[in-house]
């Protein structure tokens, strides 16, 4: 197991977890000294609860507080809540914050009820208000609600720094996947991230970032260009996701295939949403896009 030391006061726990989806692995974090918060306790896997047992050495935790409600972040909740007795505190469970335009395309079919990218639907000890402190001797976070990698996500703030989970990575870009993801809700995420000035940003992956507003603006430039490749794409008629892919896409392997047709679909529903695309089938088929 990988533990550093990030700043005083915050230790980062590397999950064994790598992959195309997790970069090196999912990062948890210990904020304090005396007593901890722990940040993401990550995945289900009993190497990982021993290296976090390891690095909490005996001490108090006040609190297991959940970025997101995915497995690779939560699946480890409980049984950390059971070995250091501290409660699993989180937004919500996962469908916590969704907008009504993504609610009513799930109650109407036209989107599935979860987007299966390994959801864990816990219910928390105590669920998050944005705004509200968590504290500890020598700590505060402030919980920040940041939904568009998912509805109930949140940021904690530390000072002048962002614990971000999986709203900006260390490195690479962050899957929207509907309906959990949003890419409308993601765009005023980072606009409102920006807008806190903050000078180092704690991911869910990779490595911290030392410079907020360069890596949110990189992200909105990124978003924007991709949304203006696939408007581009409608102009020449009505098309399937995977044809999008194919062509936007084209230098990803078939690992990063599915994340990368979820992206694409949050970007068409951001699209519907403003009255400039229409599909001609629900979206948990297989249906073509045209611009209105």
């Amino acid at each position: 197991m990988v533990v550093t030391q990030m700043e005083p006061g915050v230790v980062c726990v590397l999950a064994p977890n790598p992959g195309p989806l997790t970069g090196p692995g999912t990062n948890s974090y210990l904020v304090g000294t005396r007593d901890l918060c722990l940040i993401d306790p990550g995945p289900d896997d009993p190497r990982h609860r021993d290296a976090l047992l390891r690095a909490i050495a005996g001490r108090r935790v006040r609190a297991i507080v959940l970025t997101h409600s995915h497995r690779d972040h939560s699946g480890l909740a409980r049984g950390m809540a059971g070995a250091v007795g501290a409660p699993v505190l989180a937004y919500g469970r996962p469908a916590a914050g969704r907008r009504p335009f993504i609610a009513g395309l799930v109650a109407s079919g036209a989107l599935p009820q979860a987007s299966g990218e390994g959801v864990q639907d816990l219910m928390p000890d105590r669920v998050l208000v944005a705004g509200e402190v968590i504290a500890g001797a020598g700590w505060h976070l402030r919980i920040l609600h940041t939904p568009g990698h998912m509805a109930n996500h949140i940021a904690l703030q530390m000072g002048d720094a962002l614990f971000v989970g999986d709203t900006i990575l260390g490195t690479g870009t962050t899957v929207i996947a509907p309906p959990d993801g949003d890419m409308a809700a993601y765009m005023a995420t980072l606009g409102h991230l920006a807008r806190l000035g903050a000078r180092r940003l704690y991911p869910g992956h990779g490595a911290p970032l030392d410079d907020p507003a360069r890596a949110i603006a990189d992200i909105v430039h990124h978003r924007g260009a991709r949304a203006l490749q696939i408007w581009s794409a409608l102009a020449l008629g009505p098309v399937h996701i995977g044809d999008l892919r194919a062509g936007i896409y084209a230098e990803l392997g078939p690992p990063l295939w599915r994340a990368a047709e979820m992206n694409i679909r949050a970007h068409l529903i951001e699209m519907m949403e403003q009255g400039l695309v229409v599909a001609d089938a629900p979206l948990p088929g297989n249906p073509r896009f045209r611009r209105v």
